[in-house]
Protein backbone atom coordinates (compact mmCIF):
# COMPACT_ATOMS: atom_id res chain seq x y z
CA UNK A 1 0.00 0.00 0.00
CA UNK A 2 1.57 3.26 -1.10
CA UNK A 3 1.29 6.65 0.54
CA UNK A 4 -1.51 7.93 -1.69
CA UNK A 5 -3.65 4.88 -0.95
CA UNK A 6 -3.10 5.34 2.77
CA UNK A 7 -4.12 9.01 2.53
CA UNK A 8 -7.33 8.04 0.71
CA UNK A 9 -8.13 5.40 3.33
CA UNK A 10 -7.53 7.82 6.20
CA UNK A 11 -9.68 10.48 4.51
CA UNK A 12 -12.49 7.97 3.92
CA UNK A 13 -12.32 6.69 7.51
CA UNK A 14 -12.30 10.23 8.89
CA UNK A 15 -15.39 11.16 6.87
CA UNK A 16 -17.16 7.98 8.00
CA UNK A 17 -16.37 8.64 11.67
CA UNK A 18 -17.56 12.24 11.42
CA UNK A 19 -20.83 11.32 9.70
CA UNK A 20 -21.71 8.31 11.87
CA UNK A 21 -23.40 8.53 15.26
CA UNK A 22 -22.94 4.86 16.07
CA UNK A 23 -19.42 3.42 15.78
CA UNK A 24 -18.35 0.03 17.15
CA UNK A 25 -14.79 -1.27 17.35
CA UNK A 26 -14.58 -5.06 17.51
CA UNK A 27 -12.11 -7.91 17.25
CA UNK A 28 -13.01 -10.61 14.70
CA UNK A 29 -9.67 -12.39 14.68
CA UNK A 30 -9.89 -16.18 14.47
CA UNK A 31 -12.95 -16.26 12.21
CA UNK A 32 -12.44 -18.28 9.04
CA UNK A 33 -13.68 -17.25 5.59
CA UNK A 34 -17.05 -18.97 6.01
CA UNK A 35 -17.68 -17.48 9.44
CA UNK A 36 -16.62 -14.03 8.25
CA UNK A 37 -19.00 -14.39 5.30
CA UNK A 38 -21.89 -15.23 7.66
CA UNK A 39 -21.05 -12.19 9.79
CA UNK A 40 -20.94 -9.91 6.74
CA UNK A 41 -24.34 -11.17 5.54
CA UNK A 42 -25.86 -10.56 8.96
CA UNK A 43 -24.43 -7.04 8.95
CA UNK A 44 -25.79 -6.42 5.47
CA UNK A 45 -29.28 -7.52 6.51
CA UNK A 46 -29.25 -4.99 9.38
CA UNK A 47 -27.63 -2.17 7.37
CA UNK A 48 -24.42 -2.36 9.37
CA UNK A 49 -21.17 -1.53 7.60
CA UNK A 50 -18.29 -3.88 8.51
CA UNK A 51 -14.67 -3.25 7.60
CA UNK A 52 -11.32 -4.45 8.96
CA UNK A 53 -8.91 -1.53 9.40
CA UNK A 54 -5.30 -1.01 10.36
CA UNK A 55 -4.92 0.55 13.79
CA UNK A 56 -2.37 3.11 12.60
CA UNK A 57 -4.66 4.37 9.85
CA UNK A 58 -7.67 4.40 12.15
CA UNK A 59 -5.71 6.39 14.70
CA UNK A 60 -4.85 9.02 12.09
CA UNK A 61 -8.49 9.15 10.97
CA UNK A 62 -9.62 9.65 14.56
CA UNK A 63 -7.11 12.42 15.08
CA UNK A 64 -8.35 14.16 11.93
CA UNK A 65 -12.00 13.89 13.04
CA UNK A 66 -13.79 16.60 15.03
CA UNK A 67 -15.05 14.01 17.53
CA UNK A 68 -13.01 13.22 20.61
CA UNK A 69 -11.60 9.68 20.31
CA UNK A 70 -8.73 10.20 22.76
CA UNK A 71 -9.93 7.40 25.06
CA UNK A 72 -9.83 4.95 22.18
CA UNK A 73 -6.05 5.04 21.83
CA UNK A 74 -5.59 2.30 24.44
CA UNK A 75 -7.75 -0.23 22.59
CA UNK A 76 -6.20 0.28 19.14
CA UNK A 77 -4.25 -2.95 19.40
CA UNK A 78 -4.47 -6.29 17.65
CA UNK A 79 -7.31 -6.92 15.21
CA UNK A 80 -9.80 -4.07 14.78
CA UNK A 81 -12.98 -4.25 12.75
CA UNK A 82 -15.14 -1.17 12.39
CA UNK A 83 -18.93 -1.56 12.54
CA UNK A 84 -20.99 1.50 11.64
CA UNK A 85 -24.78 1.92 11.62
CA UNK A 86 -27.51 4.55 11.67
CA UNK A 87 -29.32 2.53 14.36
CA UNK A 88 -27.68 2.61 17.78
CA UNK A 89 -28.32 -0.99 18.82
CA UNK A 90 -28.03 -2.68 15.40
CA UNK A 91 -24.30 -3.68 15.60
CA UNK A 92 -24.74 -4.96 19.17
CA UNK A 93 -27.69 -7.12 18.13
CA UNK A 94 -25.72 -8.51 15.18
CA UNK A 95 -22.79 -9.41 17.46
CA UNK A 96 -25.08 -11.10 20.00
CA UNK A 97 -26.97 -13.03 17.35
CA UNK A 98 -23.75 -14.19 15.65
CA UNK A 99 -22.26 -15.40 18.93
CA UNK A 100 -25.47 -17.26 19.81
CA UNK A 101 -25.62 -18.84 16.36
CA UNK A 102 -21.98 -19.91 16.05
CA UNK A 103 -21.23 -20.52 19.76
CA UNK A 104 -18.02 -18.52 19.30
CA UNK A 105 -16.65 -15.71 21.46
CA UNK A 106 -16.13 -13.39 18.48
CA UNK A 107 -16.72 -10.67 17.47
CA UNK A 108 -15.37 -9.28 20.72
CA UNK A 109 -16.67 -5.80 21.48
CA UNK A 110 -13.73 -3.50 22.25
CA UNK A 111 -15.28 -0.03 22.36
CA UNK A 112 -18.02 2.11 20.91
CA UNK A 113 -18.97 5.73 20.31
CA UNK A 114 -22.78 5.48 20.33
CA UNK A 115 -25.19 8.44 20.36
CA UNK A 116 -22.44 10.70 21.75
CA UNK A 117 -21.65 8.29 24.60
CA UNK A 118 -18.57 6.09 24.96
CA UNK A 119 -18.63 2.38 25.90
CA UNK A 120 -15.74 0.01 26.63
CA UNK A 121 -15.56 -3.75 27.09
CA UNK A 122 -17.72 -6.73 26.17
CA UNK A 123 -19.75 -6.35 29.39
CA UNK A 124 -21.31 -3.22 27.81
CA UNK A 125 -22.68 -5.19 24.86
CA UNK A 126 -25.92 -6.13 26.66
CA UNK A 127 -26.56 -2.48 27.51
CA UNK A 128 -25.98 -1.44 23.90
CA UNK A 129 -28.27 -4.17 22.57
CA UNK A 130 -31.08 -2.97 24.85
CA UNK A 131 -30.80 0.64 23.70
CA UNK A 132 -33.81 1.86 21.75
CA UNK A 133 -33.38 3.79 18.56
CA UNK A 134 -35.15 7.11 18.03
CA UNK A 135 -37.55 5.34 15.67
CA UNK A 136 -38.43 2.76 18.35
CA UNK A 137 -38.91 5.46 21.00
CA UNK A 138 -41.13 7.42 18.62
CA UNK A 139 -43.15 4.28 17.91
CA UNK A 140 -43.62 3.68 21.65
CA UNK A 141 -44.73 7.28 22.13
CA UNK A 142 -47.26 7.03 19.30
CA UNK A 143 -48.62 3.80 20.81
CA UNK A 144 -49.06 5.50 24.19
CA UNK A 145 -50.87 8.41 22.57
CA UNK A 146 -53.07 6.12 20.49
CA UNK A 147 -54.25 4.05 23.46
CA UNK A 148 -56.33 6.71 25.30
CA UNK A 149 -57.55 8.09 21.98
CA UNK A 150 -58.74 4.63 20.93
CA UNK A 151 -60.59 4.24 24.25
CA UNK A 152 -62.25 7.64 23.80
CA UNK A 153 -63.35 6.82 20.25
CA UNK A 154 -64.69 3.46 21.42
CA UNK A 155 -66.71 5.12 24.20
CA UNK A 156 -68.10 7.75 21.85
CA UNK A 157 -68.97 5.08 19.30
CA UNK A 158 -70.75 3.02 21.96
CA UNK A 159 -72.74 6.03 23.18
CA UNK A 160 -73.61 6.96 19.61
CA UNK A 161 -74.85 3.43 18.91
CA UNK A 162 -77.04 3.47 22.03
CA UNK A 163 -78.54 6.85 21.10
CA UNK A 164 -79.15 5.70 17.52
CA UNK A 165 -80.88 2.59 18.84
CA UNK A 166 -83.19 4.65 21.05
CA UNK A 167 -84.05 7.07 18.23
CA UNK A 168 -84.69 4.18 15.85
CA UNK A 169 -87.01 2.50 18.36
CA UNK A 170 -88.95 5.72 18.87
CA UNK A 171 -89.20 6.24 15.13
CA UNK A 172 -90.45 2.71 14.44
CA UNK A 173 -92.99 2.66 17.32
CA UNK A 174 -94.98 5.96 17.26
CA UNK A 175 -98.12 4.17 18.56
CA UNK A 176 -96.28 3.06 21.65
CA UNK A 177 -95.10 6.63 22.19
CA UNK A 178 -98.64 8.05 21.92
CA UNK A 179 -100.00 5.35 24.21
CA UNK A 180 -97.33 6.16 26.72
CA UNK A 181 -98.09 9.88 26.47
CA UNK A 182 -101.84 9.15 26.92
CA UNK A 183 -101.18 7.09 30.02
CA UNK A 184 -99.06 9.87 31.43
CA UNK A 185 -101.82 12.47 30.76
CA UNK A 186 -104.55 10.57 32.67
CA UNK A 187 -105.09 12.00 36.16
CA UNK A 188 -104.25 9.91 39.14
CA UNK A 189 -107.35 8.95 41.15
CA UNK A 190 -106.92 9.36 44.89
CA UNK A 191 -109.37 8.74 47.75
CA UNK A 192 -110.13 12.44 48.00
CA UNK A 193 -110.82 12.68 44.30
CA UNK A 194 -113.14 9.65 44.47
CA UNK A 195 -115.10 11.16 47.39
CA UNK A 196 -115.47 14.46 45.55
CA UNK A 197 -116.79 12.65 42.52
CA UNK A 198 -119.43 10.85 44.63
CA UNK A 199 -120.64 14.16 46.12
CA UNK A 200 -120.90 15.66 42.64
CA UNK A 201 -122.96 12.71 41.43
CA UNK A 202 -125.25 12.97 44.50
CA UNK A 203 -125.86 16.69 43.95
CA UNK A 204 -126.68 16.10 40.29
CA UNK A 205 -129.25 13.47 41.29
CA UNK A 206 -130.93 15.83 43.81
CA UNK A 207 -131.01 18.64 41.28
CA UNK A 208 -132.79 16.42 38.84
CA UNK A 209 -135.16 15.00 41.51
CA UNK A 210 -136.12 17.78 43.99
CA UNK A 211 -138.59 15.48 45.69
CA UNK A 212 -135.73 13.47 47.09
CA UNK A 213 -134.55 16.57 48.84
CA UNK A 214 -138.05 17.35 50.20
CA UNK A 215 -138.46 13.83 51.55
CA UNK A 216 -135.19 14.17 53.31
CA UNK A 217 -136.44 17.27 55.10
Amino acid sequence: MNKEEKIKIVSSLSSSLAASKNIYLTDISGLDAEQTGILRRMCFEKNVSLSVVKNTLLKKAMDACDKDFTDFDKILKGNTALMVSDVANAPAKVIKKFIEKTKLDKPDFKAGHVEESVYFGSEQLEILASLKSKEELLSDLISLLKSPMANLISSLSSSSNKLSGILKTLEENPVAIKANEKENDEPVVTKDNASDKKEDVKENIIDKNPKLDENKE
